[in-house]
């Protein structure tokens, strides 16, 4: 944790990192180490949830391909990134399809909703342990409401062709959404049973279905499981206990540098 913030906290993706391996999260988030800026990839997908956050609260995707394009290339500007290579031209055909099957898949999966929030922020008081005042952080893409009452939470992630049931599957991964679940229904005082969560995948190099929205249960036990994780990685974190986990050396920034060695 960077000793520098006046609150302390930590978001799904520092915890992630700290699971994948305690010693690189601490050259991450301690020491500040991290160079890694974005490629044309992350720019990718930076835009097309730029395009999701303008369209859905209005309900229109008339200008869906230009918000598109012009924060594409505002980011691969950013990165000093050509705007014209081969794969940025590949990736601007590709936001076709997905720019323009948001909003209808949206209705198609919820009929008529109202938007409650677009890039919520969460940062709530951790309660169910001893945090050491660690608050938890997140932003959530997209909360709706259906006429049934039921408040539905979606996170937009871009991908190349989709994920396999054991990603869809996987408990660090959908834990995103069960953290979001718990700490929205917190923050509004909102009953556990009416709220949703899906995670949305918007799909670069899929032949169609090119926007999948897929729900993400999360009931009492995951709920449990999943705060066993968040409570073992902020009593760690606050005890600057930074074990290197040699088993996700390989695709590791550090592996073999001077950092870590």
């Amino acid at each position: 944790m960077n000793k520098k913030q006046d609150i302390k906290r930590i978001s799904f993706s520092e915890l992630k990192h700290w699971k994948e391996c305690p010693y690189r999260h601490k050259l991450i988030y301690k020491d500040n180490l991290s160079s890694f800026s974005g490629n044309e990839y992350t720019a990718f997908g930076q835009a097309i949830h730029y395009v999701c956050e303008n369209i859905v609260p209005s309900s229109s995707d008339k200008n869906c391909l230009d918000l598109f394009h012009k924060y594409f290339d505002s980011k691969l500007k950013e990165l000093n990134i050509d705007s014209t290579s081969d794969l940025v031209s590949e990736m601007r055909q590709q936001a076709v399809p997905i720019c323009i099957n948001i909003l209808p898949q949206l209705k198609n999966e919820f009929g008529i909703f109202e938007v409650i929030s677009v890039e919520e922020q969460l940062l709530e008081d951790i309660t169910e342990f001893e945090s050491f005042d660690t608050k938890f952080k997140g932003f959530i893409d997209l909360v709706i409401k259906t006429s049934d009452q039921k408040y539905h939470i979606i996170d937009w992630k871009t991908c190349s062709w989709g994920w396999n049931s054991a990603k869809k599957t996987d408990p660090i991964t959908t834990y995103q959404l069960t953290f979001y679940k718990n700490y929205f229904a917190k923050k509004h005082n909102i009953p556990m049973a009416s709220i949703e969560t899906y995670f949305a995948l918007l799909k670069r190099t899929a032949k169609k279905e090119n926007v999948e929205f897929f729900r993400v249960t999360s009931g009492p036990k995951k709920i449990e499981n999943s705060l066993k994780v968040l409570q073992n990685a902020v009593i760690n974190i606050e005890k600057e206990v930074h074990i290197k986990n040699r088993l996700n050396c390989k695709y590791c920034e550090f592996y073999k540098s001077e950092h870590c060695v």
